[in-house]
């Protein structure tokens, strides 16, 4: 499984957020700020995110084995899912507490100047490190819309960072404006309203982190376009009499598995359908070499659906 684009997306937001992280906690301590707190640990959290996607891709280019004879491509889907969960519980749980806390007990933000250009740099990394995440996003979705192309893409890696990085943005220009009305108005509660602020966004993030990871860890099938292809493919082959079903499902960003049911031709030898299947199975990988895996069932129309009813009662 090819995982070069997700690593270099993964290591240029490491390095930024980690640089980041020890700078706002500098910044925070010295003036004060509940705002640029909320963002240093937002910047730690992404860090240790950011170290678990790696440990997560090291463990799903594992072989298969005995116990896991598909291998474990879907450990990058379980380690997404953990991140996700850590941005919602630690990065927006503390930050609302601490803009809570501001706002309980407010306290003037001491020489803000520091803290803007804090920002300032911090928004030059993380714009860096998301134009990284999104060149490499939009490469592995083609001409998709952004939406759709979320909705569709099945490497968590990148579109993890993606997210967390257009949160640190939004987070950062929410810190600025907090710090910037506490300074000018006097009144210190904006820049805890920003800390909260910077929760919700990050929990908003985490929310749709974690509804896409369940998605693709209870199993999620290949694209309509994959799918459309396969079909075309399997039926202009001759010797096919109808194609009865086209069920796939995601192991990896990159690997596929799929299975097909075929109902041949009556008048076919064996050896005939032994070829055809060898061949199908050769012109598949080679034109989506996203297919790792495939199992072909010959079996008539007819008894394809009635094992369907079957199945259907017995549920």
């Amino acid at each position: 499984m090819e995982a070069h684009g997700s690593k270099k997306v993964i290591y240029a937001a490491l390095a930024g957020n980690a640089l980041i992280a020890v700078t706002k906690f500098g910044a925070g301590f010295y003036t004060g700020s509940s705002a640029m707190l909320s963002e240093a640990i937002h910047s730690l959290v992404d860090t240790g995110n950011q170290g678990l996607l790696l440990y997560g891709l090291k463990r799903s280019e594992q072989p298969p084995d005995r116990s896991h004879p598909y291998g474990y491509g879907m450990e990058l889907y379980f380690w997404s899912f953990v991140v996700a969960v850590l941005i919602f519980g630690i990065g927006a749980g503390v930050s609302i507490y601490e803009g809570l806390h501001k706002l309980n007990e407010p306290e003037p933000v001491s020489d803000p100047y520091v803290n803007y250009i804090v920002l300032a740099v911090a928004l030059v990394f993380e714009a860096g490190a998301w134009w990284v995440a999104f060149k490499e996003f939009r490469r592995s979705t083609g001409r998709l819309g952004y939406f759709q192309a979320v909705r569709e893409s099945k490497d968590p890696a990148v579109y993890t960072v993606l997210f967390e990085d257009t949160a640190a943005m939004l987070g950062l220009l929410v810190a600025f404006s907090g710090i910037f009305l506490a300074d000018r108005l006097q009144m210190p509660q904006f820049d805890g309203a920003a800390s909260i602020i910077i929760g919700l966004i990050l929990a908003g993030t985490a929310g749709f982190l974690i509804y896409e990871s369940k998605s693709l860890l209870i199993g999620e099938g290949a694209r309509a376009t994959v799918v459309e292809g396969i079909g075309r493919m399997v039926k202009e082959r001759p010797g096919i009499k109808a194609v009865n079903e086209i069920l796939t499902m995601h192991l990896g960003p990159r690997d596929i598995l799929l299975n097909l049911s075929l109902d041949f031709e009556d008048n076919i030898k064996s050896e005939e359908v032994e070829a055809s299947i060898s061949e199908m199975e050769r012109a598949i990988k080679a034109e989506f070499p996203e297919v790792g895996r495939v199992f072909i069932e010959a079996q008539s129309l007819s008894g394809h659906r009635a094992s369907r009813r079957s199945d259907a009662e017995d549920s």
